[in-house]
C-alpha cells in the first residue's frame, strides 16, 4: 500500500501488516485493490472491505474468549 496513507495507527511498525490484512479482505470479498491509490473504488466496496475487516477481528477477538 502507499506510503502516503494517511490512517494513524497506535503502532506504527503494524503498518506491512494492516495493509496485508486489508488485501486480504479486499480479496474474499471480490474487491481488486491495489497498491497505491484506491480513490476509484466505490463507497460500497470500500465499505465491504471494511466490513470484512471488522468481521475478521471479531472472529479473532471470539476465537480467544
Amino acid at each position: 500500500m502507499s506510503s502516503k496513507n494517511s490512517n494513524k495507527l497506535n503502532i506504527p511498525q503494524a503498518r506491512a501488516a494492516m495493509d496485508k490484512f486489508k488485501m486480504e479482505a479486499a480479496s474474499e470479498v471480490g474487491v481488486n485493490l491495489k497498491d497505491g491509490y484506491n480513490g476509484d473504488l466505490t463507497s460500497r466496496q470500500a465499505g465491504s472491505v471494511g466490513g470484512q475487516m471488522v468481521k475478521k477481528m471479531i472472529e479473532s477477538y471470539e476465537k480467544n474468549l
